[in-house]
């Protein structure tokens, strides 16, 4: 069953082809027989009911420096000709990418897009977590110093991050002694307009950060993410490394309330973030990543389940 898959992404041209989940995704699909075409959110266009990108056919390779062709670009009808959306663009999860999913939603009763464009828009990572405050660490969303400083007392050192950055980046820690916390929220509130993340730091991040991918609700595979020295972060993309690992009691039970809401918001590929085996700390439903060194340590076919699920969703449109 050959698709017209159609890839909103950052630009192709500027991707680690080794790490990538939208690019293994590509690879899969052209594997699979789809047609692919690329396009940016800014390429997005709506008129009289139609939904349509300025996009260019593409062909990819496994040739880091060599992995894409593009074609002529055209005006691709995302909601009549083509038969999959993938929303793959990085945040930050500005208004750029609110209005990106309000033209998608547009197009969904006709063309699958994942993730659901409604349910990323109502579901941003460091927010979508809040509703299951038994598996989170102590947490608090706020702009105020006085409410920061109270929260530093209570838990002794503590984490400050934006509430909507991505990929380990601007993640503070704070030590007991509150030194430079008023000029961090100073500056966080110059640089953000909303609230911001402040949690109790947790010493077992030395240990890892667990990515749990599921699937259409369902656990595909895990990585356990190792910070780098001196380092709290243990994101890839900050120079995190990766061990293979098994899943806690607690983290499939995590999972197991999870993952139904996440199949019936349609949310199809989603990472979560476990610290110390038990502390869930974010719900990717953006871009996830992860899939290609899950795959690299214990052999398993995320992106070919990934495939299969969206498969089996446009056979049920036809």
């Amino acid at each position: 069953m050959p698709l017209t898959v159609a890839v909103q992404m950052d630009p192709i041209a500027g991707i680690a082809i080794a790490g990538d989940s939208t690019f293994a995704l590509m690879l899969v699909a052209q594997a699979r027989g789809h047609r692919l075409f690329h396009y940016q959110a800014e390429a997005l266009n709506y008129a009289a009911g139609r939904v349509w990108a300025r996009a260019e056919p593409v062909t990819v390779r496994p040739v880091q420096g060599d992995h894409f062709t593009l074609g002529d670009p055209i005006d691709l009808d995302l909601g009549a000709d083509a038969d999959v959306v993938l929303m793959r663009q990085d945040p930050p999860f500005d208004l750029g990418y609110i209005t990106a999913t309000h033209l998608l939603e547009r197009i969904a009763n006709r063309t699958v897009v994942v993730n659901d464009p409604a349910q990323v828009r109502n579901a941003p990572e460091k927010v979508f977590v809040l509703d299951y405050p038994q598996f989170m660490p102590p947490t608090l969303v706020t702009r105020s110093l006085d409410a920061a400083r109270a929260f530093l007392a209570e838990h002794g050192e503590i984490v400050v991050k934006p509430l909507h950055g991505n990929g380990g980046k601007a993640i503070f820690k704070v030590g007991r002694d509150g030194a430079n916390l008023s000029a961090l929220i100073e500056v966080f509130n110059n640089t953000w307009r909303e609230p911001h993340m402040v949690q109790a730091f947790l010493p077992d991040v030395a240990k890892g950060d667990k990515r749990i991918v599921l699937v259409d609700g369902e656990v595909a595979g895990a990585i356990n993410r190792l910070p780098g020295e001196g380092e709290i972060r243990s994101n890839l993309a900050v120079g995190g490394s990766a061990e293979k690992t098994v899943l806690t009691a607690t983290e499939r039970e995590i999972c197991a309330v999870l993952g139904p809401e996440l199949k019936a918001r349609g949310l199809l590929f989603v990472g979560i973030d476990v610290i110390g085996g038990r502390w869930l700390t974010e719900i990717n439903v953006t871009s996830p990543t992860g899939i290609v060194a899950i795959e690299r340590f214990d052999g398993s076919d995320i992106t070919g389940m990934i495939w299969d699920a969206i498969e089996a969703k446009v056979s049920a449109r036809r």
